[in-house]
């Protein structure tokens, strides 16, 4: 049985993307092994078919943390036995690359976004040309690669030469349809909370907005998140929940009246995403308020899912929540939409990518 490690620098808890590719290959007979970091009060690691590890860091965060985090993988990866070995994004893949190359086998790079044009990356110059160095270094040389959609595939193509093929962030399809009934109308805003997420217009907007807005999620805005909510006097009105593991999370979902997908325009990063959230909102028959970038425009045209923006402000965000909220055939159109989407966009059809990919390169 051939075994893959997948490494990744974050919680193992409440990563959907790298639950769905290990169980996936899991249950194609490869041996799979998740390797992540351990967070200090972390919720205990859910059952899974592959086998997870997180390893402890002294620091928490910046610089440090990253280069204690790679020395300390670099160590565990050098000394446990593999067939292949994947980096996911670009916090982990100068460990993967050398072990890769020290035992002679296939050095794989997922790569989620373009690391180096986040928001929270490219706005702070040191931080970005320490990365950019890494990326020039090391994406060049991982020939074998998969990102999560063709404009993000194309930038790579284009900056390194690297043809990487393609696997989408999309829900597992369950037998459950999606209930119109709601039993409390809310809004929802599910994941991280990262800069880059128009959290600066979509707080001040609740002060115009009659529905809560409930938050699930943490991440490096969430103090700056909350600072916003006081500014804006709107406390009583946007609620943060923190994270939830996924399977929680999957049953509120579908509770919500209307869902959120927003970025940033800043940075090609956050103009290509396909992020988890837009799909986990369509396979809950949720409408939602979503940027008007390249690849959220190409699946709403194909299945109209979603009120698409391009006005980011407070005001725009505001008309158009309480638009979708008062014209009720609008909103009953979307969500039968999203029901019918479901049976084109799911992992069930995504996932014969991934299990293509890795038996061409190991069976």
């Amino acid at each position: 049985m051939k075994k893959i490690y997948f490494t990744v620098i974050n919680e193992l808890v409440y990563d959907q993307r790298m639950i769905r590719i290990c169980g996936t290959l899991s249950r194609q007979n490869y041996k799979v092994v998740l390797v992540g970091r351990k967070f200090k009060g972390a919720a205990r690691l859910q059952p899974h078919d592959f086998q997870q590890v997180r390893l402890r860091c002294r620091f928490v965060k910046g610089q440090l943390l990253y280069i204690e985090f790679n020395i300390r993988l670099f160590f565990f990866l050098l000394f446990k036995k593999m067939d292949a070995l994947c980096a996911i994004d670009l916090d982990t893949i100068l460990p993967c690359y050398w072990v890769s190359r020290i035992k002679g086998i296939p050095g794989i790079y997922d790569a989620h976004e373009l690391f180096c044009e986040m928001k929270e990356v490219r706005n702070r110059k040191h931080i970005y040309r320490f990365w950019k160095k890494i990326e020039r270094f090391a994406v060049p040389r991982f020939k074998l690669g998969y990102t999560v959609n063709l404009p993000i595939a194309q930038e790579f193509k284009k900056m390194y030469n690297v043809d990487y093929a393609i696997v989408r962030n999309i829900a597992v399809l369950d037998n459950e349809k999606p209930q119109a009934a709601k039993t409390g109308a809310f809004l929802l805003y599910q994941g991280a909370v990262n800069e880059g997420r128009s959290f600066e217009t979509l707080i001040p907007a609740m002060q115009h907005i009659d529905v809560p807005l409930i938050v699930y999620g943490d991440g490096n805005f969430m103090e700056a998140a909350k600072k916003l909510v006081e500014k804006y006097n709107v406390k009583s009105k946007v609620i943060f929940k923190g994270k939830v593991i996924p399977g929680a999370l999957k049953k509120i979902t579908p509770l919500a009246t209307i869902g959120f997908t927003l970025f940033d325009r800043e940075g090609m990063s956050n103009y290509y995403s396909l992020a988890n959230r837009f799909f986990d909102y369509i396979h809950a028959g949720v409408p939602q308020i979503c940027v008007d970038y390249p690849v959220y425009h190409e699946i709403n045209a194909a299945f109209e899912v979603a009120v698409l923006i391009s006005d980011l402000s407070s005001e725009n965000i505001a008309r158009q929540v309480n638009m979708l909220l008062s014209d009720t055939a609008l909103y009953e159109k979307l969500r039968q939409n999203c029901v019918a989407a479901r049976s084109v966009y799911n992992w069930q059809h995504e996932e014969k990518k991934l299990i293509e990919f890795y038996n061409k390169l190991l069976k």
